[in-house]
């Protein structure tokens, strides 16, 4: 063994001695955590200690929009690191400012002022003491198909298993289910009908809740880690005017779909609809420094134009944040982000995954947009059995574990979640490489295969 082959695993095990004495992990059972140690990470590329690299087709947790180690980002931070690297929130910053303007004029319709956050959940609990305050009702409603954060607020809009051991947030907050025409709550057979029984299923839920207790509508506009779920034609639209009817604010959670990953800036202007509230973070800078917050417009400005807001952050607007936001942005148009996860969407990912779908036993369903896409993997096409249960753990996950290995094995870095593995690579990378992982996990589902019905 070389000395760089033996310092490079002496600082491996240094981090992952470390981690296990002294990090405890989201989401996990401690004594089961194994970390991978992770040396860098380039462009679509991260590497361990040991020179083994992988395409990140998970975005880390799809928040990486513009790659690893951006230089252009990656400057900016340390330019503004060097001129003023933290102020309060009371005093005025150049880039602070900078950031609001430049995320503003990218926002639909009158959102034109920025609350910052330091990340997604914080963003979507200021958002729903916003709308609280606005109309003086207490109620938020949300989908049972969601993810909207870990504080108390936040899991409590959450409809996913993660909210269960966390429901007594003191929040009210009644859940609904959103559009999911492969699986239809509503026994729809088609995207239109799916559409149309959500609203009213929405409306049913509204009026049985009581339209004058609640304060807001929170969705995600395509739903993320829950499924992809992208609405059909029409649904946000007819949500818009349900809270137009009632007064309720539409509130657009765009944490993990906004800034590129849809292939536009907001996924919510797909279909031309303006929400009174937008909530941010991941992709705004990809990360590299904490940054979130929520868009408004003149209605949420007014009501505390002359009555203070009740809340902040010491962190709120923090410049290494902002700096990275606003250099972020300009790499989007100058090198045509945007375009490159548009166009690599629809010529690439979804042409491949209808492949997939033919060809494999287990791949049940595809779905998304841009950079943003789902394969459903089942035990059964006719049924739609899913290949593991719902919220599986342990031995019942087992299918999905096996294939998340084998794209491992093979150099790709998946995103899985319950049946579904995700294609959410960064918006930068080139179609060479995205063909590249879209092989490996076509290979990979083989093993999927395995386990299901031919």
């Amino acid at each position: 063994m070389s000395s760089h082959d033996s310092g490079a695993s002496a600082a491996a095990e240094q981090v992952r001695a470390d981690d296990r004495a002294h990090v405890f992990h989201s989401w996990s059972a401690q004594a089961h955590v194994d970390a991978l140690p992770i040396a860098g990470g380039s462009g679509s590329y991260f590497w361990d200690y040991d020179g083994n690299r992988f395409l990140d087709f998970s975005s880390q947790l799809v928040n990486l929009n513009i790659g690893h180690g951006h230089p252009k980002v990656v400057r900016a931070i340390q330019e503004q690191a060097a001129k003023l690297a933290t102020i309060a929130p009371a005093l005025g910053s150049d880039v602070r400012g900078e950031a609001a303007r430049l995320i503003a004029e990218r926002a639909p319709g009158d959102l034109d002022r920025v609350f910052f956050t330091n990340g997604g959940a914080d963003a979507n609990e200021h958002a729903i003491r916003m709308a609280r305050l606005q109309t003086g009702r207490p109620t938020v409603l949300s989908a049972y198909r969601s993810y909207h954060g870990a504080t108390g607020g936040a899991i409590a809009l959450t409809g996913d298993p993660r909210r269960w051991a966390n429901e007594a947030t003191g929040q009210s907050v009644a859940h609904f289910f959103g559009p999911y025409a492969y699986r239809s709550a509503f026994h729809s057979d088609s995207e239109e009908q799916e559409a149309e029984r959500a609203l009213q299923h929405l409306r049913d839920v509204v009026q049985l809740q009581g339209p004058s207790t609640i304060a807001a509508i929170i969705q995600e506009s395509v739903v993320g880690t829950n499924g992809i779920l992208v609405p059909p034609p029409g649904y946000l639209a007819g949500v818009r005017e349900l809270c137009d009817e009632y007064g309720i604010l539409l509130i657009a959670d765009e944490v993990m779909a906004g800034f590129g990953r849809c292939g536009e800036w907001f996924a919510i202007q797909h279909w031309d609809v303006v929400p009174d509230l937008i909530t941010f973070a991941k992709g705004v800078n990809s990360g590299y420094v904490p940054l979130g917050g929520v868009i408004l417009g003149p209605a949420t400005y007014d009501r505390f134009a002359d009555q203070p807001y009740p809340g902040g952050l010491t962190y709120s607007g923090h410049p290494l944040g902002c700096a990275a936001a606003v250099a972020s942005i300009k790499a989007f148009e100058d090198e045509g982000i945007l375009e490159n996860a548009r166009k690599l969407g629809e010529t690439v990912v979804e042409p491949r995954l209808q492949e997939f779908k033919e060809k494999h036993a287990s791949v049940g369903d595809v779905r998304g947009l841009g950079m943003f896409w789902a394969i459903e993997l089942v035990k059964d096409k006719d049924t739609r059995e899913p290949l593991v249960p719902f919220n599986a753990a342990g031995e019942a996950a087992a299918p999905m574990g096996a294939f998340a290995a084998a794209c491992k094995k093979e150099g790709l870095w998946p995103f899985i979640h319950m049946n579904r593995t995700h294609v959410v690579p960064p918006c930068t990378i080139s179609e060479d490489e995205l063909s590249a992982g879209l092989d490996i996990i076509d290979s990979a589902l083989e093993v999927a295969d395995q386990h299901a019905t031919a």
